[in-house]
């Protein structure tokens, strides 16, 4: 059995806890909008990707942006979402404490699965969710088979 010693260099350390440091000040205070209901890990657009029987259903939930300022494109076989927000409040009161001003934009791509129509895809907008839905063709659609008791 073979033992090996390491020698202790605490600026290492210090180097790695500053660099910590940096990260948790840049994410919390640098870019706060990473935070911004509906959005996910670092910033992406968060979907929900589901289907049933007859469709491939993509929910992402973008409170706050209004219908017209989003995009939906398909291109090939990837669906990609692209929003922009902007709140702007005008306060006439002479005294506020504060007033903040949100912008930014975002976009996401997803892989869409084979056999859909895309040509016949419908978007919704309720209560701050986006809905796409995508109709299976009839080639993918589930077909079910009776089995013939006898001859």
């Amino acid at each position: 059995m073979s033992t090996s010693i390491v020698r202790w260099e605490p600026v290492r350390n210090l180097v790695s806890l500053r660099d910590a440091m940096d990260r948790l000040f840049e994410d919390s205070f640098v870019q706060p909008w990473m935070g911004f209901a509906g959005l996910g890990e670092e910033g992406r657009l968060a979907l929900d990707v589901y289907q049933t029987k007859d469709a491939v259903v993509v929910e992402a939930p973008i409170p706050g942006v209004k219908p017209e300022d989003v995009e939906i494109t398909v291109t090939g076989d990837v669906l990609t979402i692209k929003a922009e927000t902007k709140s702007e409040e005008k306060v006439e009161k002479e005294n506020y404490i504060r007033q903040e001003r949100r912008y930014g934009s975002f976009s996401r791509s997803v892989a869409l699965p084979e056999g859909l129509d895309k040509n016949k895809a419908e978007a919704g907008f309720e209560n701050g969710v986006l809905t796409v839905t995508f109709p299976k063709t009839e080639e993918v659609k589930p077909k079910s088979v009776k089995i013939k008791v006898g001859k």
